[in-house]
């Protein structure tokens, strides 16, 4: 798949990092606010690039995007996070065109999640996709590519059980609990943050520990408020953190602020506390390991764990990688051909001229001149002759370009664009 995303445009590149090779420190560094996210695409729109998406969650930052070169997105991810170039240097991976498809492909379908078969990621994916439409940053390029990643994660959804079990951070966070704890049911238990995570946390401590000693805490009450009365749980005051702390057996952090939120002054302790810290960057000081009391375990932790669901999800890779190829290959083809388009569009465009002028000219030299049976005869022919033109580029991928090179010369075509 070369040179394919846009011609004289750019190619397509995936630039970014994730867990594998950053933790969560310079994680958080790249890390993308939804204001710096817009303020990204408005600069890109300056700067003529045809099509980018933003995809940034606590596992990964990355870019989608068409360029000339990747360090134009490279640069823009830089100067619109904390990261610097050579942090980037040291943990990124750069892939273009064929590379950077697949790449999209295992994100989207959970195959390259920290935990295998994370399907909240093709929420974000679809969302950030969107965001970009709004900016005018999408062409049919990439609107077909992430079309096609969706329909993978759809059909994979539907036909294997990759995504059995919870989401990742909050399924491996319980799970953690369950294995390390005993009598957790019987256990006090604080969450502290009530976005995304945090919600999808509660429904699976709700559901998996059968605990009815949950207390929620958040900055913005009405929104704790919100999914106690959903689970039926309590709801502490934000003030009332460090007395709910030295209260609770287990403390989960899943605020997602840019500062850490908890730290060794507020533990005020005489028993043991259970820390999971699930944002990114880390909201949990480290210094509260200074404490006796405290065990403190952030995600990337938790992605270590083993047990039957993520054991009997890799069992599933297979079928989901099937699926992967099945569409794969359709949009591979589909931009193989869509790079001698523009040159049939106007070949044709060029016979029409053509078939007009013949026509005209019959119709002043032939009495009775049967307009509308040369018209249909011409259609015929002008759709058999690029047909052929059509069929010949398919097959002869090798001359392809030199092929489209020759029918420009041979018929004075104007460069066709998309």
């Amino acid at each position: 798949m070369k040179d394919q995303a846009t011609p004289n445009k750019g190619n397509f590149y995936a630039i970014g990092l994730s867990y594998k090779k950053a933790d969560a420190v310079i994680r958080g560094n790249f890390s993308i606010t939804p204001q710096k996210q817009e303020q990204l695409l408005m600069e890109a729109k300056k700067q003529n690039i045809p099509a980018l998406t933003v995809v940034s969650t606590c596992n990964r930052t990355e870019l989608y995007g068409i360029a000339k070169h990747p360090y134009q997105l490279i640069k823009l991810l830089c100067e619109f996070t904390n990261g610097t170039l050579e942090e980037f240097e040291q943990v990124a991976y750069v892939y273009k065109e064929k590379k950077a498809v697949s790449h999209l492909f295992k994100v989207g379908t959970g195959l390259d999640s920290q935990i295998v078969g994370d399907f909240e990621i093709i929420s974000q994916l679809r969302n950030s996709f969107r965001i970009s439409k709004s900016f005018g940053l999408v062409n049919d390029f990439t609107e077909r590519l992430f079309n096609s990643v969706i329909q993978a994660s759809k059909r994979i959804k539907n036909e294997t059980k990759l995504s059995s079990g919870a989401t990742s951070v909050s399924f491996a966070s319980v799970q953690y609990i369950l294995q390390t704890i005993e009598n957790v049911s019987e256990k006090n238990i604080l969450l502290f943050g009530t976005g995304k995570i945090g919600r999808n946390t509660c429904e699976n401590l709700v559901k998996h520990t059968h605990n009815q000693q949950i207390t929620l805490i958040n900055r913005t009450r009405i929104k704790a408020e919100e999914l106690a009365v959903k689970f039926n749980l309590v709801v502490a005051n934000y003030s009332q953190l460090p007395e709910k702390i030295s209260q609770t057996d287990i403390l989960i952090v899943a605020t997602g602020a840019s500062q850490p939120t908890v730290n060794n002054q507020l533990l005020k302790l005489n028993k043991p506390l259970l820390i999971l810290d699930l944002s990114i960057p880390k909201n949990v000081h480290p210094d509260v390991s200074k404490n006796p009391f405290v065990k403190l375990i952030h995600l990337d932790k938790l992605s270590q764990i083993t047990n039957q669901t993520l054991t009997f999800r890799n069992q599933e890779i297979p079928k989901a990688q099937h699926i992967i190829n099945e569409i794969k290959t359709e949009f591979t083809t589909w931009a193989k051909h869509r790079k001698f388009a523009p040159t049939i569009k106007a070949l044709k465009k060029s016979f029409a001229t053509i078939k007009e002028n013949e026509i005209n000219y019959q119709r002043k030299k032939i009495n009775g001149f049967n307009e509308e049976q040369a018209e249909i005869i011409s259609n015929r022919i002008i759709q058999k002759i690029t047909t052929q033109f059509v069929n010949h580029l398919k097959n002869d991928e090798k001359s392809a370009q030199e092929s489209i090179e020759l029918i420009k010369q041979v018929f004075h075509l104007e460069e066709a664009t998309y």
